[in-house]
């Protein structure tokens, strides 16, 4: 089992014995860590091993000299390595790398790295500036802005919080047993007798909480369909932690109720225009990942035909709409501890997971992503695409128990009827070889799903005897036309309408079928000689050859 996660390595004992240590790679990885969260390389651990060898011991020198050659090699890094002993007897070195909280580490050569989730990636010159920002956001929980003394909490926040905590199954029985004051520390909300601003958020009083740089401030906004505002809720008075802030959004906004019935089977299925998983799971992400040295209010603004979700600030260095699904990359490290502890949110890195799942198993469209200047938008759209998918989706899924990435992809394939997988990569961000693969799980191996076609001509579609069953109707379409018909309509097309270019076919006999396929085809004719061309590229025209 291979433990390396965003904040945990493992090298060979290699990278730093025998003739030709790598000294450079060693120091890039440690500027990694230090301008990301810092963390741990476990060196004499190889990647694909929990232990070092039984026989393995390490020369009582080599500590200190790591130390000092990535003090020689790197700037504002600053490290700690010591001997240790694994429970099999073998020794290796755990070199602790410590965040650089204010500055930007980099190698001496003037390379610039961060660690994101378990892989080293270069620093582009625009994410420069964003680091800086982030950097002065990770120390923004446990800092003391305000000497606030810690018996200055609100009692009822403090009570509340708790029975949260005693509450929650996610909380070990050792920390349910400590004192009040004894969570407070645990959970980073005092540092000494003062509160930290995490403590004044969660636990403090609302006067101290309007003084913070910046507490949180939602705007819920409602538009009608000419763009006019009817309606205006806002929670600015500061009077709310985090926990409460997310309850009231969800209970305070009527709109949030309403919804359509769908057939599904003899029954009827209420769909709502915005699940309540949703709601909370995207203010959850507003309130857990925005930068709190950032001014700016969160908005949700309400359209005839969508909700929008602004959140002040940019995403993390690494993070982009396209990444999303895939990337993690902790802003408030403690704050979301808190969250997670009391099941306000699932484990990192599962939100928009989560999201993809509901809302394709509604039958609807995907979230979409976009970045300004300042701030992130999500947007979640009503419409529900195909009643008869939520049908499908559900019958496969209360059938084969299927798990949470095989739903997402039931769901898009069930929605584009064929889904080729340049389109699925493209979709869900996938680039490893074996991708697709996993994220299908047992979809193929139930027989839910067929694929035909290999590498990246492969295309992938609900096995029709599936869908008969399900009595889904599947909309007449050609994007799964067989190669020989598509030839037929080919050749006619380009019999009636010679000296055609690529696009000129494509739109005529039919859109949605991939143009790749198209373009292969003529490719393959015209090796045949049954077509002709002339031009290159885009100026390519192609008629019968009519001397065959």
């Amino acid at each position: 089992m291979n433990d390396e996660t965003q904040q945990i390595d493992r090298k060979s004992l290699r990278l730093v014995t025998g003739e030709h240590p790598n000294w450079k790679e060693l120091a890039k990885d440690c500027v990694c860590f230090a301008n990301a969260r810092g963390g741990q390389i476990q060196i004499g651990i190889e990647n694909d091993s929990d232990l070092p060898p039984l026989s393995q011991r390490i020369d009582k020198q080599l500590p200190e000299k790591i130390r000092k050659r990535i003090a020689e090699l790197t700037i504002n890094v600053g490290t700690y390595a010591e001997i240790k002993t694994a429970t099999n007897g073998g020794e290796y070195i755990e070199l602790q790398i410590f965040p650089s909280l204010s500055t930007i580490a980099s190698t001496t050569e003037g390379r610039y790295y961060i660690r994101i989730s378990d892989h080293c990636t270069p620093l582009l010159p625009e994410d420069m500036t964003r680091l800086l920002t982030d950097k002065s956001a990770f120390i923004w929980e446990t800092k003391v802005a305000r000497k606030v003394r810690r018996k200055e909490i609100d009692p009822q926040k403090m009570n509340e919080f708790i029975t949260d905590i005693h509450a929650s199954n996610r909380v070990s029985g050792f920390i349910k047993e400590k004192s009040p004051d004894e969570l407070l520390e645990h959970y980073l909300m005092t540092d000494g007798e003062f509160l930290t601003n995490l403590g004044i958020l969660w636990v403090g009083k609302r006067e101290d909480r309007a003084q913070l740089l910046y507490a949180p401030v939602i705007q819920f906004l409602k538009y009608d369909e000419h763009g006019k505002r009817i309606n205006k809720t806002v929670w600015d008075d500061y009077s709310l932690n985090p926990k409460e802030l997310i309850e009231s959004v969800w209970t305070q906004i009527p709109d949030w109720k309403e919804g359509i019935e769908v057939s599904n089977g003899i029954f009827r299925q209420f769909i709502p225009n915005y699940e309540e998983e949703v709601i909370r799971e995207l203010v959850v992400n507003a309130l857990v990942h925005r930068p709190y040295t950032t001014r700016g209010d969160i908005f949700i603004n309400l359209f005839p035909d969508r909700m929008e979700v602004h959140n002040p600030g940019l995403l993390p260095v690494g993070v982009t709409p396209q990444n999303i699904l895939h990337k993690t990359t902790r802003r408030n490290d403690h704050l979301a501890k808190i969250f997670y502890d009391l099941k306000l949110m699932e484990r990192e890195g599962t939100g928009y997971d989560s999201i993809y799942e509901i809302l394709l198993t509604h039958g609807k469209h995907l979230p979409i992503i976009s970045e300004g200047e300042d701030r992130v938008s999500v947007a979640i759209k009503s419409q529900i695409l195909r009643n008869d998918v939520i049908s499908l989706v559900n019958r496969a899924t209360e059938q084969f128990s299927l798990r949470q990435k095989e739903i997402i992809c039931l769901g898009l394939i069930a929605q584009n009827i064929t889904l080729s997988a340049i389109e699925f990569s493209k979709t869900l961000n996938l680039h490893q070889p074996n991708a697709i693969r996993d994220w299908l799980g047992r979809l193929l191996d139930f027989d839910i799903i067929k694929a035909k076609g290999k590498t990246k001509g492969t295309e992938y579609f609900v096995n029709p005897t599936f869908l008969r069953n399900s009595k889904f109707i599947s909309k007449t379409s050609l994007k799964k036309i067989e190669p020989h018909r598509l030839k037929e309509l080919i050749i006619e097309d380009i019999s009636m309408y010679p000296n055609s270019s690529l696009s000129e076919i494509h739109s005529r006999i039919g859109s949605e079928i991939a143009i790749r396929k198209i373009q292969a085809l003529l490719y393959r004719m015209t090796s045949e000689n049954i077509l002709f061309c002339k031009g290159q590229r885009r100026w390519r025209r192609y008629s019968i050859n009519k001397r065959v």
